[in-house]
């Protein structure tokens, strides 16, 4: 039983840096500037 809760608590951290990193990725590789969007509800601005 210890074993596979090991497994568990190791696959967890593996799926957490996992995500952390493509969190960073999409963070860093956002572009720049100003976003328009336009859509059924309008127009909006966001500056990034």
């Amino acid at each position: 039983m210890k074993q596979n809760t090991l497994y568990l608590i190791i696959g967890a951290l593996v799926v957490v840096v996992i995500a952390l990193g493509v969190y960073v990725y999409r963070e860093q590789t956002k572009p720049k500037g100003v976003e328009l969007k336009i859509d059924d509800k309008g127009i909006s601005i966001q500056q990034n």
